[in-house]
This record gives structure tokens, C-alpha cells and sequence, in this order.
């Protein structure tokens, strides 16, 4: 099983090395797709991958992990294939369909590989070094673009493609983690699976909390940033140091474990949710560049500890042996919360950014309650047990 542990944390190192990743939408507009139509294809892939969810997951509780990660990680590898060809729309729709496919086979399957390899030990531990790795692929592959491919875009493309082609190959040597007679399928695993997620109110005060800490996290970091370094009069320069400074920061994740132990799940829960609310507070008062530059990586911080952490509970709290089919339905709850975050924040920001950012000192205040009443319980049921 430790196997299963290094292959996976190999594959997301590799996953990680977008080497297109710091000019993906240059990339695309170098092959004449306009910014309209990379937005279109973004909505298309993100309604597929919530509608793919629950039929991926009852998929692979039926034909094994194993198998999953395997068919998932060639797909992968061969939807980089296409987007290295893709001349247009249409092809670079198709890599985002197959994509889409690839995002929902793979949801709940690694952390379930992942979880039921540790055979419930180190597991929040596992998770944070699998996360940072994912982190540390992408660092590799930007530092080898600014100082290799730079204007070179199908070089970048195929450096992926190879990438993804290695992380292909060491799928086929994971282990399964379940024994055959254990996997069984169809409508009983779903209706089971949806009975124990909408069934707890514990787990569902847990997923609303952790899909508004989330949204908050990506929306700000990945797009209103930009516009709040811009109103405090920053440059491309100071905000790709930023971005440098940021993406380090994500692989903090690996002391998510200690933390917890140190502070225990509810004080956790807790901080790293107020912390979030705070860092929204700092960017809805200030136009200062200090202050905004800090609350944009004190968010980042806060969310990079955060997600080892959810997916630690998220597997705790799965009592059916239908696994893979429950984080499915946990996943199509939280993307569905999430897209209607997104529209609140791009209403908002259109209007007054500071606004947005009240908006995510709001949800993740209350996304902390929730989440802090959530991990009380659970950790009242422990101490019981």
C-alpha cells in the first residue's frame, strides 16, 4: 500500500507540470480562440464535470479504483495530446470535454486510494504532501517555461504531453485498494450515498462550510486580485512576484496535520475560517498595496491548510462502502454551491469590488460557524468512540 502512496504523490507531481500554465490563455489565443470563447468552454466543462459526478463514481465503486485512475490518468494524458494539436474552437473544446471526464472519473477516486492506502494513519498528512506536490509540478514547470520555452508555445505543449505521458505510465502499477468481492454498483450504492450525504446534517453543515471557504479562496486568488493590486497602482512585475510568492505558499499544506493536532479539528475548523474572513475584511478596506498583498496570501495560506484538512473529514465521514459514489455526490453539492458564489462575486465586483470582498468575509464567517459546529460533533463522536 505504501506503494500506492508514492506512485500517487509521483503522479502529482507530474499532473502538476502544466508547462502552458503561466500562458494558457495566450496559448489559445495564439491558435485564434477569443476570450468569449475560452469562457464558453469553461461553463461547458464545468456543467459536464457536475453532471459526470454521480455516474463517475457509481463507475468506479463497480469497476474498482484501480482501474479508474487508470483509464482517468491516459485519458489525461491524451487530452494533452489534443490541446497540443488544437488549432481552434473545436479542438480545444474536445480537450476540455475529455477533461471534464478526466475531473469527474478522478474526483473522490485519488483521495479514496490515497485514504484506504494509509489504512486510516497519517492520512490528513498524506493528503497535504499530495496536494503540495500538485503545487511543487506547477513551480517546476513555470521556472522551466521563464527560463527555456518562454515564447516557444507548442514547445510548452509538448513538454506537458511528455509529462502527463510518464504520470500515465506510473498508473499502471497502483494496487488495488479494495478487495473484489467489496465493490458492488448501480442504484442501491446511489441511493445510499445520497441517503448519507443529505441524510447528515453534520456532513452537510461540513460541505456548505468548506464549498464557501473554497469558492472564496479561488475567486479572489485567481481573479479579483488582479484587479485589487491594479487599483493599488502595482505592475505585472510586482504582481508575478506575487503570484511566485503565492503558489510557494500553496505547499503549506504539508504542516496541515500538525496543525490540526496542535489545535485540534474544531479550533482548526475555527481559525482557518476566520482567517479567511479576515483576510477579505483587510482587502474590502485597504487600496494599499501592503495590506492587500498580505490579506491575498494570509487567504492563501489559510485555504492551502484548509484543503488537506477537508479531504481528512470528507473521508472520515464516508460510512458506506459505496466510497467513490459519496464523494461524488460531496463533489456535485460543492461545485454547485460554487457556481453560485461565482455569479454573487462577478455581480458584486462589477459594481464596487469592495463589495465582493464583504461579500467573502460574510460566507466565510459563515462558512466557519458551520464549519466549527460540524468538527465539534465529529470530534465529540470520536472522543466517544
Amino acid at each position: 500500500m505504501k506503494r500506492n502512496i508514492y506512485l500517487m504523490y509521483a503522479i502529482a507531481f507530474l499532473q502538476g507540470m502544466v508547462f502552458y500554465g503561466p500562458v494558457a490563455t495566450l496559448y489559445r489565443q495564439a491558435q485564434g480562440v477569443s476570450v468569449f470563447q475560452i469562457t464558453l468552454i469553461e461553463s461547458i466543462s464545468l456543467i459536464l464535470c457536475i453532471l459526470l459526478e454521480a455516474a463517475w463514481g457509481i463507475a468506479a465503486d463497480k469497476i474498482g479504483y484501480r482501474k479508474t485512475m487508470i483509464f482517468c490518468c491516459i485519458l489525461y494524458f491524451l487530452s494533452k495530446l489534443v490541446f497540443w494539436r488544437a488549432s481552434d474552437f473545436a479542438g480545444f473544446l474536445t480537450e476540455r470535454v475529455m477533461l471534464s471526464v478526466v475531473i469527474a472519473g478522478m474526483s473522490g477516486v485519488d483521495t479514496s486510494i490515497l485514504y484506504l492506502s494509509c489504512k486510516g494513519e497519517n492520512s490528513q498528512k498524506v493528503f497535504g504532501i499530495y496536494h503540495s506536490l500538485q503545487t511543487a509540478g506547477l513551480l517546476t514547470a513555470a521556472a522551466v517555461f521563464s527560463l527555456l520555452v518562454r515564447e516557444n508555445y507548442p514547445l510548452s505543449g509538448l513538454l506537458t504531453v511528455l509529462s502527463y505521458g510518464t504520470a500515465a505510465a506510473l498508473s499502471l502499477a497502483l494496487i488495488e485498494v479494495a478487495p473484489e468481492g467489496e465493490r458492488r454498483s448501480g442504484a442501491k450504492g446511489l441511493r445510499e450515498a445520497l441517503s448519507e450525504t443529505f441524510g447528515s446534517r453534520q456532513l452537510l453543515m461540513f460541505l456548505i462550510g468548506s464549498a464557501l471557504l473554497n469558492e472564496t479562496h479561488q475567486t479572489v486568488t485567481v481573479f479579483l486580485n488582479q484587479l485589487q493590486y491594479k487599483a493599488c497602482g502595482l505592475g505585472n512585475a510586482a504582481m508575478g512576484y506575487i503570484y511566485i510568492a503565492a503558489t510557494v505558499l500553496g505547499m503549506c499544506g504539508v504542516w496541515s496535520a500538525r496543525f490540526t493536532k496542535r489545535a485540534g479539528i474544531p479550533a482548526s475548523a475555527a481559525i482557518l475560517g476566520a482567517a479567511s474572513a479576515v483576510s477579505c475584511l483587510v482587502l474590502a478596506g485597504t487600496k494599499r498595496a501592503r495590506p492587500s498583498v498580505c490579506g491575498i496570501l494570509m487567504l492563501r495560506v489559510s485555504n492551502s491548510l484548509f484543503l488537506p484538512f477537508q479531504m481528512e473529514m470528507q473521508n472520515r465521514q464516508v460510512r458506506t462502502q459505496y466510497r467513490a459514489t459519496a464523494l461524488s455526490i460531496q463533489a456535485m453539492l460543492l461545485d454547485s454551491i460554487g457556481a453560485g458564489t461565482n455569479l454573487a462575486f462577478g455581480a458584486l465586483a462589477e459594481r464596487h469590488l469592495a463589495g465582493a470582498f464583504l461579500f467573502g468575509a460574510g460566507i466565510c464567517a459563515g462558512g466557519a460557524a458551520l464549519l466549527l459546529k460540524s468538527s465539534r460533533n465529529l470530534g465529540e463522536k470520536q472522543a466517544k468512540s
